[in-house]
Formats: C-alpha cells, structure tokens, sequence
C-alpha cells in the first residue's frame, strides 16, 4: 500500500514534560490507526498536529503525499448554541446550504410559486441528494430534530451531532479525539459501523476496548519515555503482544 502521510521527526513538550520527542511514522492507504497512550501523554496533541491544529515544538514536518481531504472530530464540540442543528449541518455545504434552506422556507410558507422555484433550485445544484444524505446520517445518529437548537443539545447529542457532520465532509482522512465519549450502545453500533464501511484512512484515540477492536487494524501507542510503538494488528492482538513482551 502507498504511504499518502509521512510524519517526519515531530516533538511537543509542556513545560519541563516531553510528551513525544523525534517521532517519525507513514500512514498508509487503509490504515486504521488506534493512538493508545495514558492520559497526559500527548494523543490529543498528536492528532491536533495532523490536523493541522498545532504543531511541532522543535522542527519536524507532516507531509501529505497527496491532495486529501481531512476532517478532525475533537473531543469536546464547540458549537454556536443559538444556530439550530440545520443551520450547522448546511452551513458547510457550501453554496447547497442556501438552495436548501430556501425550499424549507418556501414549503414552509406554502407559496405555490415559491415552491415551484425552489424545487428547480433543487433540481439544478442535485439539493436532494445533499439533502438525503443528511437525513440519512442524522437518522444513523439518532438526530431526527434539525430544527432544534445546538445550545439545548445534551452532552451525548451534541457528540453525536459532531460525528454526523464529520461524516458529512466526505473526507479522506478521519481524525478523531475520543470519538465514542458521551455516547449509548446504540449510537456507538452506528458509528462502528458507519466507520468499518469508511473507504478512507482514520487515526483515533479512545479508551474503548471494543471500538478500538472492531475499528483498529494498527496500534501506535506513545511510550513513557517519549517513543512510540508501532504494530500492524487489531487491539486484541496487541494486547496478547503486550502480555507475550513481544512489544
């Protein structure tokens, strides 16, 4: 598999603590990497340096080798509480968001011509399918109220809202922080399986046995002393490593 992501020498520190020194490692097409450390080591601050959120203390570089996509889920969401759920989903759709929200307005009003030209308007940017698509995520993540507003969401919800419109970036690349914290068995099946179908690359950390197991088939995990460990395998497999010291 070709390499799309070379992380070349990277290094973060928080005072006199070194989370990570002179780490290098490939990304490879396929991969599904789960970045496993104790808390206060540095996954977030490994995955906010891949998204571009921050960056190396000392040198380092992140190369793309390709034109990609990437979309970056953290662990907290931080939405305008006054937008509703539909004004944050369609907002980053681009120039679709306007086509939209006119059709909901116009059948919302009932004006007969009004609805006549927003439904061409639909026709001519394909909304329907833009607007399938979000009922069709937000349906996986038990969102069905688009018109509610963000601020009245709970913590689950809102988590669950940032994961439906991750997936609605049609993204390459995934990467997320803790991405089933706040969430029910239900809505983690959906996201398990919403991601074991995703065709794209995807980088996570989480505490979670289970999802790590079903989504992982790589194990980077940041060490003590500021290395990392590196395994192509399921969480399972390296755990039974792990036991065997043969990591």
């Amino acid at each position: 598999m070709s390499s799309f992501l070379q992380v070349e020498n990277i290094s973060k520190s928080y005072g006199d603590k070194v989370l990570f020194q002179n780490i290098s490692f490939n990304i490879n097409e396929g991969d599904k990497i789960a970045l496993i450390a104790p808390n206060g080591t540095g996954k977030s601050s490994l995955l906010k340096i891949l998204a571009g959120l921050d960056s190396s203390d000392r040198g380092g570089e992140i190369k793309f080798m390709k034109d990609i996509k990437v979309a970056f889920l953290d662990q907290n969401c931080d939405f305008n509480p006054t937008n509703t759920l539909f004004d944050e989903v369609y907002s980053r759709m681009g120039d679709t968001y306007e086509v939209v929200m006119r059709y909901e307005q116009a059948i919302a009003s009932g004006d007969e011509r009004r609805i006549e030209q927003a439904i061409a308007a639909m026709d001519a940017a394909d909304g329907w399918s833009a607007e399938q698509r979000v009922k069709q995520v937000h349906s996986s993540m038990k969102l069905t109220r688009l018109d509610q507003p963000m601020g009245e969401l709970s913590g689950g919800e809102a988590k669950r809202a940032a994961i439906a419109l991750m997936l609605l970036q049609d993204a390459d690349f995934l990467i997320m922080d803790e991405p089933t914290n706040h969430l029910d068995l239900e809505s983690i099946t959906a996201v398990n399986n919403g991601l074991a179908a995703f065709k794209g690359n995807v980088i996570f950390a989480s505490h979670d046995h289970e999802f790590m197991n079903t989504i992982a088939n790589r194990i980077i995990r940041i060490n003590s002393d500021g290395t990392i460990t590196d395994r192509m395998c399921t969480y399972d497999e390296y755990l039974e490593k792990l036991k065997n010291n043969e990591v």
